[in-house]
């Protein structure tokens, strides 16, 4: 793990419950995929039984607004190879079927489109610098 690391993700709280629920499960799988270092360890607990951890480090859920998200997800570019920037647009909740969305996102104009959620992880300073203003999810 890169010393002084912080992660949050940040999503609409106007979501409908599932559909929060699965933006944060997706963004969530995304900051793991990018930057395995934050789970991928096997625990045993005293009896043997083997199970996959989940995320070493505190994982805040913030709420925005979708253009308080956008806005973040505009200043957090570019960012360094020591941090992750997972991004849920709206738009990709119409496909089903990822090679559309990987073909159609070329298209698009990320800041010209509704953002229902982003993930940042990477050095303290840089997460809290873009999410210390926002508020808890309730």
């Amino acid at each position: 793990m890169p010393p002084d690391s912080r992660l949050a993700i940040v999503v609409n709280p106007e979501l409908p419950p599932g559909l929060l629920a699965n933006t944060v499960g997706a963004i969530g799988i995304g900051l793991g995929a990018r930057l395995p270092w934050l789970g991928n360890r096997p625990l045993t607990d005293a009896d043997g039984r083997t199970i996959d951890d989940s995320s070493i480090l505190p994982v805040p859920i913030l709420a925005a607004a979708p253009e308080a998200i956008r806005a973040l997800m505009l200043k957090a570019m570019p960012r360094g190879d020591d941090g992750a920037l997972v991004v849920f647009p709206a738009f990709s909740r119409s496909l089903h079927d990822y090679r559309e969305y990987e073909a159609l996102l070329p298209g698009k104009q990320l800041a010209d489109e509704t953002i229902d959620g982003l993930g940042l992880c990477g050095p303290a300073k840089w997460v809290k610098s873009l999410t210390g203003s926002l508020r808890l999810l309730r």
